[in-house]
């Protein structure tokens, strides 16, 4: 039940309240929280989408787990959503609301795998390369490893992805190989 112009609306209102609030940096970390506690526990994300479990039943749940834990206005907006019945929509909200977020303070996310955990060194110095591509932008990198890699790393931000690994350098070779451009195929 994936609808992301519904939690892109939900996002852009709650945004706008907590930029008039100025409660802007409570919100997102409210809003990282609840998208934390969602990738961690899979059971949390399935009680807001059951339809089995009533809905004063989840706000008792909510207040439960973040009672305290998060700001007045986030528990409001999560009050809003459980009396019209969009709770289910909740892990979709806090996700536009954290990309609407970085959208407007104009912060990029580079996601780095590589084989192998890479030295400090290593990573600000790709940081800053990518840095100097993307003036009035500020970057907050995600490292990964993957050991599939074989070697190198692979880079992604938004929409574009530089793959600079072995993996993809031998899945070449063995490409070329399989269409030997030396062999005439024989009719």
């Amino acid at each position: 039940m994936h609808n992301p112009r519904l939690a892109g609306r939900y996002a852009k209102s709650l945004l706008d309240i907590a930029n008039e609030q100025q409660q802007l940096e409570a919100v997102l970390a409210d809003m990282q929280l609840l998208q934390q506690l969602c990738r961690q526990n899979r059971d949390f994300e399935m009680l807001l989408r059951s339809p089995v479990v009533k809905p004063d039943k989840k706000q008792s749940i909510l207040d439960a787990i973040l009672g305290g834990r998060i700001s007045p206005l986030s528990s409001a907006f999560m009050k809003l959503l459980v009396s019209k019945g969009r709770e289910a929509s909740l892990p979709e909200i806090a996700a536009a609301f954290i990309a609407s977020y970085k959208a407007q303070k104009r912060i990029k996310t580079l996601r780095i795998t590589s084989a192998a955990p890479m030295s400090e060194a290593v990573k600000s110095g790709i940081l800053a390369k990518v840095a100097q591509s993307m003036p009035g932008y500020e970057l907050e990198m995600e490292e990964s490893v993957d050991a599939d890699l074989i070697g190198g790393y692979v880079l992604e931000m938004d929409s574009k992805m530089v793959d600079a690994s072995i993996r993809r350098d031998l899945n070449d070779v063995r490409k070329q190989f399989a269409e030997n451009l030396y062999i005439h195929n024989i009719r």
